[in-house]
C-alpha cells in the first residue's frame, strides 16, 4: 500500500514557476515509478512526466518537455516536479501516481487527492 500527498499548488503568472511535491509513504514506496499527470476542467487526464524508481531515466509530454524537470530523492521519499516558464494552457489539477512505466493513467493504482495550478495571462 502506498499513500501519495501532493503539495506546492497555487497561483502564478504567466511565465512563472512552481514546484510540486508529491510525498509517498508505504514500506516499498521508493520501488514505484512515480508519474504526474495533470486534468484540467471539461478534459481528460494526461500524461505530464514520469521518473523510473532509480531516478535515472525520465519521460515528459511533448508539452512541457524543456519547461518541467521530474526528479526525485528517495531518501525522503519525495518526487518533485519542476515547472517554469508556465503558460496559462497548465492550468489543472496535478496528480501524482505510482506504479510501473507508463504514461496511461490505468496503468496507475495509486494517486494522489491532487493539487490546483492555475497560471494566469
Amino acid at each position: 500500500q502506498v499513500q501519495l500527498v501532493e503539495s506546492g499548488g497555487g497561483l502564478v503568472q504567466a511565465g512563472g514557476s512552481l514546484r510540486l511535491s508529491c510525498a509517498a509513504s508505504g514500506r516499498t514506496s521508493s520501488n514505484y515509478d512515480i508519474a504526474w499527470f495533470r486534468q484540467a476542467p471539461g478534459k481528460e487526464r494526461e500524461f505530464v512526466a514520469l521518473i523510473i524508481s532509480s531516478g535515472r531515466t525520465t519521460r515528459y509530454a511533448d508539452s512541457v518537455k524543456g519547461r518541467f524537470t521530474i526528479s526525485r530523492d528517495n531518501a525522503k521519499n519525495t518526487v518533485y516536479l519542476q515547472m517554469n516558464s508556465l503558460k496559462p494552457e497548465d492550468t489543472a489539477v496535478y496528480y501524482c501516481a505510482a506504479g510501473a512505466w507508463s504514461i496511461s493513467a490505468g496503468s496507475y493504482g495509486y494517486w494522489g487527492q491532487g493539487t490546483q495550478v492555475t497560471v494566469s495571462s
